[in-house]
């Protein structure tokens, strides 16, 4: 039996994993579940599955918290470490989630990833974690897997994860595919007057606010580059990126022999979701059944023209160091201030490339330094758009 910590319950990824576990009640059970604020929202779901901890990080104002819910800003690693359980999922937003990866690696417990910043900031001391996690288990390393104690839940990681399995150690490149966002037609004259009513209406994908704007501006797959060179072990200059308006295709791995194999599902997050949760074994995951006859799939290159979040992110990969936290930050506080109507669509890119630059060469040694590196460079790209 599962003993899962559900991390950040109340999202859209937390609620679709509550709709996978639905289907395994006798496989895994909920000892803790965690939300951001919105505390009426995690009972609601969560009375369903009784866990015997909640946690609410900053609960609004004049909500009661029910007694013996955890409170304050450390409420994700007291879950993890009180709860009793053995497997984390982690879908805490933004650079929150970090702090809950590591404490739930140096905890012993398997962490399933489905916060792509905690990645692309704590960058090698996330997976450095993993790999010691997964030598004292015993597990050796295999080839470009990531470690067994880390698995990924985004989609695109998902589909990479699984193609890459039968040879492992015969990984030419990776090939991530991209919806190509509501905008993926527009001109940049129109871009640039985007509201952000029009950034969220992602054509394909239900996602938060962050999530979605990232989508828009790609910086969700510049993100999502940076964190398959870490998971999968690739320089950046074998990760590629493909447009894939129907997101059928949710990606691809080439091989040593020209041979590419391709993931393919429903456009339905509950299928990585499940994939994680069962890993190594299938279990079902409530996705609908995915018909091809009379369907077109479709690839373009993307236009870093009108999306120069993707470039900013290779550039910050291929700088190293505490630049991909420099970046993952400065966008923090550029798609909050877009979302305000602070700052207009083509501002997110400015304020991430000029924080980068005024940050440049910063190290990332642990995992605090981290924290307070995103925190100055939050602070840095807010001042930015105030001025």
């Amino acid at each position: 039996m599962m003993k899962l910590a559900l991390l950040g319950a109340s999202g859209s990824i937390g609620t679709q994993t509550l709709d996978v576990m639905r289907l395994h009640r006798d496989e895994i059970t909920l000892v803790a579940a965690t939300c951001g604020s919105d505390a009426d929202a995690l009972y609601r779901l969560t009375d369903e599955f009784k866990p015997e901890l909640t946690g609410v990080v900053k609960p609004r104002e004049g909500f009661t918290v029910r007694p013996g819910t955890l409170t304050g800003a450390n409420v994700n690693e007291r879950a993890i470490l009180e709860s009793g359980c053995d497997t984390v999922l982690d879908s805490v937003v933004g650079m929150a989630g970090l702090g809950p990866v590591m404490t739930a690696l140096n905890a012993g417990k398997r962490v399933l990833l489905a916060n792509k910043e905690a990645l692309v900031a704590g960058g090698e001391l996330v997976m450095d974690a993993a790999r010691r996690l997964d030598e004292k288990r015993g597990y050796s390393p295999d080839g470009h897997m990531p470690p067994r104690s880390l698995t990924p839940v985004d989609s695109e990681h998902s589909a990479i994860f699984q193609a890459m399995a039968t040879h492992p150690g015969r990984v030419k490149r990776l090939i991530l595919t991209a919806s190509g966002g509501p905008f993926r037609t527009w001109t940049r004259e129109q871009i640039a007057a985007a509201t952000p009513a029009q950034a969220l209406n992602h054509p394909t994908w239900r996602m938060g606010g962050k999530v979605t704007i990232d989508s828009a501006t790609l910086m969700n797959k510049g993100l999502e580059i940076i964190e398959a060179c870490r998971l999968f072990s690739t320089p950046p200059e074998q990760v590629s990126v493909l447009v894939h308006p129907q997101s059928i295709v949710h990606s691809m791995v080439e091989f040593e022999d020209g041979s590419v194999l391709a993931q393919l599902a429903v456009p339905d997050m509950r299928g990585p979701i499940a994939y994680a949760l069962g890993y190594p074994d299938r279990i079902a995951s409530g996705v609908g059944v995915l018909e091809l006859a009379g369907k077109s799939l479709t690839f373009e290159e993307p236009d870093e023209s009108r999306f120069p979040c993707l470039r900013l992110a290779y550039e910050a990969m291929k700088a190293g160091g505490g630049m991909p936290c420099v970046m993952n930050a400065a966008d923090e506080s550029a798609v909050s201030a877009f979302l305000r109507g602070e700052t207009d669509f083509y501002g997110i890119a400015d304020v991430v490339e000029r924080t980068l630059e005024h940050f440049a060469g910063a190290p990332a040694e642990s995992v605090e330094q981290l924290i307070e590196l995103g925190s100055e460079a939050k602070a840095y790209a807010a001042a930015l758009i105030a001025r």
